[in-house]
């Protein structure tokens, strides 16, 4: 039950209006979640390589979604970027 309250609750901070649920700023924000809930696994679950390359799978993801969000608009871009605290490419070009 936590796992989805959790969800939810990012869902409401990062949406941008009511029944927002899919807007690269949602999605960005639960794969950050995801990844960092992982990567904790992972520093006691050293061998579990399948974890591993799910982990970077949704790396890859996310930073596709900020690659398409950077071209659409940088602003947004750079405010999710800041909230989640992540660091990105884009911000140095």
């Amino acid at each position: 039950m936590s796992e989805t309250t959790n969800k939810s609750e990012v869902i409401n901070d990062y949406r941008k209006h009511e029944g927002d649920t899919g807007s690269p700023e949602v999605q960005i924000a639960l794969l950050s979640k995801r990844i960092a809930h992982l990567t904790e696994h992972l520093k006691t679950h050293k061998k579990d390589n399948t974890s591993r390359r799910g982990l970077l799978m949704m790396v890859g993801k996310r930073t596709r979604l900020l690659r398409y969000l950077w071209r659409k608009d940088p602003v947004r871009h750079d405010t999710v970027v800041e909230r989640l605290g992540i660091r990105s490419s884009m911000n140095k070009a």
